[in-house]
């Protein structure tokens, strides 16, 4: 069944990245702001929404007082239902959102390859079908060996359900395991109605040219994204990975000094100064709980001012102890 919403109450204005922010509040006063394209809520304690603009977050987050997350656009925004999956649109971008149980679909990899074939046929009918960000969030991810493991069960799928979703070229992307039902799978996009610009790490080898050993079927996935207007990179899942490789293992602040490397470096190679900025909001995704005070204290003295939302999620390597993504906009005389 179909359910809609419209927030007409804005004039469309020239086009602009849309602004992604941390913010405190109810949930529905930040809905009813002009623009609202996206809020999410991080963790259990969330208040649950029906309006199709909200997603509760599988992930809890570290900090009893976390921030929802809110996206917002310069144009009026609709949105709307069908079943799982919900949607919203303005300005030329468009938020998408489905979350299913596997057990109802017949396992992750089906369910994976479900969820891909649904967000393909839908963003296949509207104007904006740039998909240039997506974000996978999968329980018990790292459950079973070798090939078993969910986490290459979920790879297999996605690839088999996105045919030719991506025949342009892989958009940015998070895969992160949470630790609520593991039959719980949560996969969100933003699209626009221009093309971005891919964005790689010369220090990692391009997900999708994996050697066999990280399973049959390699991640699908560009390090980054310059979004149309190129103000602002929608930053990828980013960890401790030099070539194709794990590095700095059970070291915590070795991992971390390796994945702002690969940060900085993302920056260089998208033609970005270096450097962060309280612009520039970041989520921290910690393997272990007892980590999270000292990847606090590390990234606050590293990145002093840049908003941090800590989030308890298990890393597609089990070696790999934190990955960082976010959003870096675009600094003045850039």
């Amino acid at each position: 069944m179909m359910q809609g919403c419209e927030n007409p109450q804005m004039d469309p204005l020239p086009r602009r990245a849309p602004q992604v922010c941390y913010r405190t509040g109810e949930a529905a006063a930040l809905l009813a702001e002009p623009g609202t394209l996206a809020l999410f809520g991080f963790g259990a304690g969330t208040p649950a929404s029906a309006d199709p603009r909200y997603l509760q977050v599988a992930l809890e987050p570290f900090d009893a007082d976390a921030p929802l997350e809110l996206w917002r656009v310069d144009a009026p925004v609709s949105c709307g239902s069908d079943g799982a999956l919900h949607w919203s649109a303005g300005g030329g971008w468009l938020f998408v959102a489905l979350e299913l149980d596997e057990r109802e679909h017949g396992g992750p990899t089906a369910t994976a390859r479900l969820a891909y074939e649904r967000l393909h046929r839908f963003v296949a009918t509207r104007a904006a079908q740039h998909v240039l960000r997506v974000w996978n969030y999968l329980g018990a991810i790292n459950h079973g060996d070798g090939d078993a493991e969910r986490y290459k069960h979920f790879c297999d799928g996605r690839a088999a359900g996105m045919g030719d979703f991506f025949a342009e070229g892989f958009p940015a992307a998070t895969a992160i395991g949470h630790h609520g039902d593991e039959h719980r799978l949560q996969v969100y996009l933003l699209a626009g109605d221009q093309a971005g610009l891919r964005v790689e790490n010369p220090r990692q080898v391009s997900a999708w040219r994996y050697p066999r050993q990280y399973g049959r079927t390699p991640p699908s996935f560009a390090r980054a994204m310059a979004l149309p207007a190129q103000d602002v990179l929608a930053i990828s899942g980013t960890a401790a990975v030099v070539g194709h490789a794990s590095a700095h293992q059970d070291d915590l602040d070795a991992q971390l000094e390796e994945t702002l490397l690969n940060l900085e470096t993302l920056l260089a190679s998208a033609g970005m100064a270096a450097g962060f900025d309280p612009r520039s909001p970041l989520k921290v995704y910690v393997r272990h709980a007892a980590d999270a005070a000292r990847a606090r204290d590390f990234l606050q003295h590293r990145l002093p001012g840049v908003p941090l939302l800590l989030l308890h999620g298990n890393i597609c390597r089990r070696e790999l102890l934190v990955e960082i993504d976010g959003w870096r906009y675009a600094w003045s005389g850039e």
